[in-house]
């Protein structure tokens, strides 16, 4: 396999190939590909080449092999020219490793924005059924809303509120939609306040 390199700039792809990859071809082995861009360049580049000088010293040809290499003919690596089979290869080389970025980037799991929130809940008076008003407001139900734990707090002259806890997903529920649910319930409520909200 004979490689073309056409310096500085191939050096200067090339490092920004090995920036995100091991190897030229893979990233997890050497591999042909990479036997045949070592010898094309035959020594290490300067230093300013910090992830080629570190791929090169881990790919380099061996010294038995670099023997015969030396022997070969000179139009086996010409640095200045073009190589019609090797941009092919090339092109497929970079086609490939789009494809498995995109890949990659589909599969990974989108993260799910939620917040906890905690509401007060206030009755009319306190000859509201805050057992009925908690159930009314369990029996709300959205995509995103998932109800929690509650209980019931005493404010003064018989009179309790109902807090609860409820987790909901950001794109999914918006929290003033939620809150007029609530006060919706014209018969228990009286008026809904947030507590406290914190993103998980």
């Amino acid at each position: 396999m004979s490689v073309t390199l056409e310096l500085p700039l191939a050096l200067h792809i090339l490092e920004a190939v090995l920036a995100e990859s091991k190897y030229v071809a893979s990233n997890e082995k050497a591999t042909e590909a990479d036997a045949a861009v070592a010898k094309a360049l035959g020594s290490a580049p300067a230093a300013e080449f910090a992830n080629v000088n570190k791929w090169f010293s881990e790919v380099k040809p061996s010294e038995e092999a670099a023997a015969p290499a030396a022997a070969e003919d000179e139009d086996d690596i010409d640095l200045f020219g073009s190589d019609e089979e090797e941009d092919a290869e090339a092109e497929r080389i970079k086609a490939q490793r789009v494809a498995e970025y995109n890949a990659k980037k589909a599969n990974k799991p989108k993260t799910i924005a939620k917040t906890t929130i905690t509401l007060e809940i206030k009755p009319w008076d306190d000859e509201t059924d805050m057992e009925a008003m908690t159930k009314a407001v369990k029996d709300i139900a959205m995509d995103g809303l998932l109800w929690g734990g509650h209980q019931l707090v005493p404010i003064g002259y018989g009179i309790r509120k109902l807090q609860i806890n409820c987790v909901v997903e950001d794109d999914k529920v918006m929290l003033d939609d939620l809150t007029d649910l609530i006060t919706g319930l014209e018969d228990y409520v009286q008026s809904v306040d947030i507590a406290a909200m914190q993103k998980i």
